[in-house]
C-alpha cells in the first residue's frame, strides 16, 4: 500500500482562502500486511456474524444483471452537442426558470470554459462532452403513482424493488430517469409539519429565496466539473426540515441513467434547520449500456445549530458509467453531519463527501465503502474543515480491490488557527485480494492550531488461506467463503444502513466478489 501526504487542495471558496501552509502535526500512517492472526474466538465470532448473511448471498444480483440491457425509451426533448450559451439558455427556457437561475447557469458556463481539468483526475479523458446528450426529458410527466409511469420505465424500478422499499421504509420518494424526476410521492403528515420535499425544478420556482441561500453556496464552482454541473444541472431534490422537526424514517431520491452517451447532472439540497433531524438516501443505478454515460451530480447539505443530518448513498451503477460526484455539507454550532457512501459499481468513480465544521462543537462522521473489481479505478475519499473550537471528525474508509482493480482513498483534514481542541481521526482499511490489484491512500493534513489532534491510520490485508480453510470446514463453498469475508470486512459500516439498503449493498458486494478464483 502506498501512503502519501500530498496535495488535495485546501479551504473551499465558500469559507475563504487557506493560510500559508505550515508543517502539520499528524499521527501515524502505517501499513500492516500480516493481519491474518487466527484465534478460535475470533473465527467463531466471524462465523456467527456471517451466518445471517448466507441467505442474502444466494439472492445477490448486480444492477446491470438485474436491469439487463438498456431498453429504448421515448423522449420529449433531447439536447446534444457542443456546450454553448444557446444550449444552457434552452435548458433554462424549457424548465421555465426564473431569471436568477438562468444568470447563475451562464456564470457557471463562463467558469467551465476558463477552468482547467483537475490534474488529479484520471480516467475521464475519454469523455467526449460534445458527443453526449446533456438534457434528456422522457415522454412522461411526473407521476404520483407507479401505475402512471410508462411501462418501460416502471419495469426498471420494479426490478430494483423500489415500490416495496417505499411502502416499508420511506416517508418520501422521488425517482429520476435521465434528466427529470418521473415519480414523486411525499407523505401528507410531513407537509403538515412544514417539511418541504420537492423536485429541485419546482423548488427553484416555488421557494426561490430559500433555494438561493444554499444553491452552489455550500459547494461553489471550484473546479471544472463543478462549473459544468452548475451550467447543465437538471433534476434532483430540495428538502427542508423546519426548526425542531425530527424525521425518524428516511426520505429518498433514486437516480437512474437509462441510455448510452448521456450525461446526468442532478442537483440535490438537504437542509435541517435548528434542532431538526433528517436522513436522506441517494440511490443510483443503470442497466448495461452499449457505450458509456457520464454522471456529474451534486449534493449540498446544511445542518443548522443543533441539527442532525445524515446522507446515505448506495451507488450501484453499471460498469458503463463514469461517475463524478460533488458532495459537501456545513455544520453549525452543535450540529452533526453523517455521510455513508457505498461506491460499488461504475467504470470510474470520484466521490469525496465533505463537511465544513463551521460552528463550535460541530461534528461529522464520514463512512465509505469502495469496491474496485476488474481493472477499475475507484476513488472514495473525504474532506473535513475544522473552523471552530471543540469540533470533532471521524473518517472510516473501507476499500476492496480485486482482479487488477485500484481503490484510492484521497482525503483532507484542515484545522484553522483558533479551532482549539479540534479532534480528527481517519481510519483507512484495505482488503487487497490478489497481486494484480492495489490500494492507494493519499491523506493531506493542514493543521494550524497547536491544541488540535489529527491522526491517520491505514491498514491493508489479504484473505488468508487459513480463513478460507476454516470457513470451508463450516460448510461454505470457496466462493461463499470469500464473499463472506468481504461482507465481514465492511460489516461495521453496513450495520448503520437501513435494513433494506444493507441487504442491497450486501447482495451487490457478494456478487462482485464471489467468483475470484484462487487467492493471489
Amino acid at each position: 500500500m502506498l501512503c502519501v501526504r500530498s496535495g488535495l487542495g485546501a479551504l473551499p471558496q465558500a469559507v475563504g482562502p487557506a493560510p500559508k501552509l505550515q508543517t502539520p502535526r499528524v499521527g501515524p500512517c502505517r501499513a500492516d500486511w500480516d493481519n491474518n492472526d487466527l484465534t478460535v474466538n475470533r473465527l467463531m465470532a466471524m462465523e456467527n456474524e456471517l451466518a445471517e448473511l448466507r441467505g442474502v448471498v444466494a439472492e445477490a444480483e448486480h444492477a446491470s444483471e438485474l436491469l439487463g440491457v438498456a431498453k429504448p425509451v421515448p423522449y420529449a426533448v433531447e439536447l446534444k452537442g457542443r456546450i454553448t450559451r444557446d444550449m444552457v439558455e434552452e435548458i433554462s427556457r424549457l424548465k421555465g426558470e426564473p431569471d436568477w437561475m438562468r444568470r447563475l447557469r451562464l456564470r457557471m458556463l463562463e467558469l467551465f470554459e476558463k477552468l482547467p481539468t483537475p490534474r488529479w483526475v484520471r480516467g475521464v479523458g475519454e469523455i467526449d462532452l460534445e458527443a453526449l446528450v446533456h438534457y434528456a426529458k422522457p415522454q412522461t410527466e411526473t407521476a404520483k403513482s407507479w401505475d402512471e409511469l410508462p411501462k418501460e420505465i416502471k419495469e426498471y424500478y420494479e426490478k430494483l424493488g423500489l415500490p416495496e422499499i417505499e411502502a416499508k421504509a420511506l416517508l418520501g420518494l422521488a425517482t429520476q430517469f435521465d434528466s427529470e424526476i418521473v415519480y414523486f410521492n411525499f407523505k401528507k403528515k410531513l407537509q403538515e409539519k412544514g417539511v418541504i420535499m420537492l423536485p429541485m425544478d419546482e423548488a427553484v420556482k416555488k421557494y426561490p429565496d430559500l433555494v438561493k441561500q444554499y444553491f452552489m453556496r455550500v459547494f461553489p464552482a471550484e473546479h471544472k466539473f463543478a462549473a459544468l454541473h452548475g451550467a447543465l444541472w437538471s433534476g434532483g431534490t430540495f428538502i427542508y426540515v423546519p426548526p425542531g422537526v425530527k424525521i425518524e424514517q428516511p426520505l429518498e431520491t433514486f437516480f437512474l441513467i437509462g441510455g448510452s452517451m448521456e450525461s446526468q447532472m442532478e442537483h440535490s439540497i438537504v437542509v435541517a434547520d435548528r434542532g431538526a433531524y433528517v436522513h436522506w438516501i441517494e440511490g443510483c443505478s443503470a442497466p448495461r449500456l452499449l457505450k458509456y454515460s457520464f454522471h456529474n451530480g451534486m449534493v449540498e447539505g446544511y445542518a443548522h445549530e443543533g441539527a442532525g443530518l445524515k446522507i446515505t448513498t448506495v451507488q450501484n451503477w453499471s460498469r458503463d458509467i463514469v461517475n463524478f460526484n460533488n458532495k459537501r455539507a456545513v455544520a453549525e454550532a452543535g450540529a452533526h453531519v453523517q455521510w455513508v457512501e457505498g461506491s460499488i459499481g461504475s467504470k470510474t468513480t470520484y466521490t469525496f463527501p465533505s463537511t465544513i465544521l463551521k460552528g463550535e462543537g460541530a461534528s461529522t462522521e464520514i463512512y465509505g465503502i469502495t469496491a474496485a473489481n476488474g481493472g477499475l479505478w475507484k476513488e472514495n475519499g473525504a474532506k473535513v474543515w475544522h473552523l471552530a473550537p471543540d469540533t470533532r471528525s471521524r473518517v472510516v474508509n473501507k476499500s476492496i480491490s480485486a482482479r487488477g482493480g485500484t481503490s484510492v482513498y484521497r482525503g483532507m483534514v484542515y484545522v484553522a488557527k483558533g479551532a482549539k481542541n479540534a479532534r480528527s481521526h481517519v481510519q483507512c482499511d484495505a482488503l487487497v485480494l490478489d497481486g494484480d490489484s492495489a490500494n492507494i491512500t493519499i491523506p493531506h493534513d493542514q493543521v494550524f492550531e497547536d491544541t488540535a489532534v489529527v491522526t491517520h491510520e491505514a491498514t491493508a490485508s489479504r484473505i488468508s488461506e487459513e480463513k478460507l480453510m476454516y470457513l470451508r470446514s463450516r460448510g461454505f463453498t470457496e466462493d461463499e467463503a470469500k464473499a463472506s469475508i468481504v461482507l465481514g470486512f465492511v460489516s461495521d459500516v453496513v450495520k448503520d444502513l437501513p435494513f433494506e439498503y444493507a441487504v442491497v449493498l450486501q447482495r451487490v458486494l457478494e456478487l462482485e466478489f464471489s467468483k475470484l478464483g484462487r487467492v493471489g
